[in-house]
């Protein structure tokens, strides 16, 4: 069964998230160390919540993997992209683990 790993960064106030780096240096990384598992990948930059209310997230990146083994072959690699996290954001990172249905 697919699945799929999200990871979203809240927008609360007064955090910090650099874009230019997630999105240049960061997400490279996803695809150094976890790339040979993950069969899609991307990740969205947060514009807005509902009209006239802002975003709750600064981004959330979706990765889809074939099955739960290559899921933990990439969860088991994912130390350095962890460890990256502080480089771009002070926000705590939320993630799910989820099944495609």
């Amino acid at each position: 069964m697919t699945m799929t790993l999200q990871v979203a960064y809240p927008a609360t106030e007064g955090s910090r998230f650099d874009y230019d780096y997630y999105f240049d240096v960061h997400m490279k990384l996803v695809e150094e160390h976890m790339g040979g598992q993950i069969q899609e990948a991307f990740a969205s930059r947060g514009v807005s919540g509902p009209p006239g209310q802002p975003t709750p997230f600064h981004a959330i990146a979706t990765m889809t993997f074939a099955d739960q083994a290559a899921l933990n072959a990439a969860l088991g690699a994912s130390g350095p992209v962890m460890e990256d996290i502080p480089n771009f954001t002070d926000s705590v990172p939320l993630i799910m683990i989820g099944q495609v249905g």
